[in-house]
């Protein structure tokens, strides 16, 4: 677990920037030690729950960096052939997040924020699967700051949201100190597999 960011009550006052960086770092460290064997743990997991949910249309996101390759997991997964996928597609003004259908293919085309995506009209996915940066036991989640997915999440409250991140990001709830536009998601997954609160 990531120890906590500062010795400050007021969990206002955290520096979420200085917090994103050392979580960035974290999670590289991580993915570089545990690599294949964390992502083949996660995307059994993900296997697993997705089952039980049964999507109609599944929101995937291209991964960055060190994040865990949900994309590749789902579409080389047996038993998903039948669920419709779609990829996020951010636009900078006005600052939202869209989900277009996609077929499986590298994306052809980058989004406004140059994050491989595809071209096509919106749909709104019934699960959504939300890369964490960091997270915490209730739910919450450190994302990269840009708010795409806090918006996008709270204009489609009836979406089921499944976080996936790395177990060695974990934070408290002081470290994080949730704030108002801060939405918990339904759970989060990790190599571990389901977090419990």
């Amino acid at each position: 677990m990531v120890p906590s960011a500062s010795a400050s009550p007021d969990p206002a006052a955290l520096d979420r920037r200085a917090l994103r960086e050392r979580l960035h770092q974290v999670r590289d460290r991580f993915a570089a030690q545990s690599g294949a064997a964390a992502h083949a743990a996660l995307a059994e997991h993900l296997k697993g729950v997705l089952v039980e949910l049964e999507p109609q249309r599944l929101g995937l996101y291209w991964p960055l960096r060190s994040e865990f390759n949900a994309a590749l997991a789902c579409v080389a997964s047996a038993g998903l052939e039948s669920v419709d996928l779609a990829l996020p597609f951010t636009k900078k003004s006005p600052r939202e997040m869209e989900y277009r259908p996609w077929d499986g293919a590298v994306p052809a085309v980058r989004d406004e924020c140059g994050i491989p995506s595809v071209p096509g009209v919106a749909v709104v996915p019934d699960v959504v699967l939300v890369p964490c940066l960091g997270y915490t036991a209730s739910g919450y989640r450190v994302g990269y700051g840009g708010g795409y997915f806090d918006r996008w999440l709270a204009r489609h409250p009836h979406a089921t949201t499944v976080g996936l991140a790395w177990s060695a990001t974990q934070i408290d709830e002081a470290t994080f100190g949730p704030q108002p536009h801060d939405l918990p998601l339904m759970l989060i997954l990790t190599e571990r597999g389901v977090v419990d609160a």
